[in-house]
């Protein structure tokens, strides 16, 4: 590690007994804090996301970005060595961070209230798709199962269209980041009262916590969102509009934006129409409003109409692929891109920490590790 201040969770032991995306986006969290983080694996294999490809030398090109400045420790919970050496391991640990099913490690003899016996300052954090308890808590839930159940997928979309998930795991990342969120929290009230706790975290709830917008409008006057596309669900314009080349995002939602938008565009008549006087309005109306801010933007490249509209103040953006955005000028500037050693495979780009601190920067280690490389960690 670099000379200078340690980054700010240094000194913690974090376990993790975790798959796919939940415990290992949220120890991801704490281990780029600084915090060492042993993943424990069945020597069988290990992490499910280490058979997901592509692979990169046999190497799951996933799973050594996921797994990103921990180390990894084989054992067979299941067999009394094994389910000892992790006892052990857990009575001198800071944190636990487990997403089996509700119950599993219980069985194993590994559930909080056994471990906490002999470490009453662990906090233990386990993720499940809807909890600890309740009328669900038994099934199985992933992701686009939370999305589901959460609302998430009715508003996503079109109108009328297919039932559609956001594009990338979004209940299985809240759901991490409310771990990694809680888990600090925690570490900070053992800091006043000495003790650890327990913290359930649950895909459900954090797809449901997402719900905003969509709240104060059913707690409010009964409203249930649906479907919209890309347009906002309170005010407009706000959304992608065609361009001659693609689709431009705007936001001209505020009386000094949408002037200034209408300006810029040569949409001047706009601004009499009684229609779209006010955001309110504007919304009531956004079908038409929309037709007529694409005679114009239909006409211009996406490129023209960005320069033209940052030009005067008015918040746009071209929709980026994936291809666009990790070659991105502005995030190579900022140094978000980062290159991790890993024994195999040399040096593998790493998408950064959005997390900046001024005095204590995040860790920029090594990458996912190789199974069982610190089996016996020291």
């Amino acid at each position: 590690m670099p000379e200078g201040p340690l980054p700010p969770l240094a000194g913690l032991t974090v376990l993790e007994v975790g798959a796919y995306m939940a415990a290992p986006f949220a120890t991801l969290q704490l281990a780029d804090l600084g915090a060492r983080v042993l993943k424990i694996e069945s020597p069988d294999g290990g992490d499910q996301v280490r058979s997901v490809g592509p692979f990169v030398d046999g190497e799951s090109s996933a799973f050594v970005r996921l797994n990103r400045n921990k180390e990894s420790v084989a054992l067979d919970l299941k067999s009394p060595e094994g389910n000892a050496a992790f006892r052990r391991l857990a009575a001198e640990a800071d944190v636990l961070v487990e997403n089996l099913r509700p119950g599993a490690m219980r069985r194993l003899g590994l559930g909080y209230e056994s471990l906490r016996a002999d470490n009453p300052r662990l906090i233990y954090a386990s993720a499940s798709g809807w909890g600890q308890d309740g009328p669900l808590a038994d099934l199985p839930g992933l992701d686009i199962m939370a999305q589901a159940r959460s609302g998430l997928m009715s508003v996503t979309g079109f109108p009328g269209g297919e039932p559609a998930k956001v594009g990338v795991p979004i209940c299985d990342l809240t759901c991490a980041l409310y771990v990694a969120l809680a888990v600090t929290a925690a570490l900070r009230e053992r800091d006043r009262s000495g003790e650890g706790q327990f913290i359930d975290v649950c895909l459900l709830e954090s797809g449901v916590s997402l719900a905003v917008w969509e709240a104060g409008m059913y707690f409010g006057d009964g409203t249930v969102r649906e479907a919209s596309g890309s347009a906002h669900q309170s005010t407009a314009p706000y959304q992608a509009v065609r361009s001659s080349d693609g689709y431009v995002t705007i936001g001209a939602n505020t009386p000094n934006t949408w002037t200034a938008f209408c300006a810029a565009l040569g949409l001047d008549a706009l601004l009499d129409d009684e229609r779209y006087a006010d955001a309110y309005t504007r919304l009531q109306h956004r079908a038409e409003l929309i037709a007529e801010i694409e005679r114009v933007t239909a006409l211009r490249s996406t490129e023209s109409l960005v320069d033209t509209l940052n030009a005067a103040g008015v918040p746009c953006a071209p929709i980026a692929g994936y291809a666009e955005v990790f070659t991105d000028p502005g995030l190579r500037e900022r140094d978000f891109f980062w290159d991790a050693p890993h024994p195999a495979l040399g040096s593998v780009r790493q998408v950064g920490s959005p997390m900046r601190f001024s005095r204590t920067p995040v860790r920029r280690g090594n990458a996912g590790p190789p199974l069982g490389s610190t089996t016996e960690p020291a």
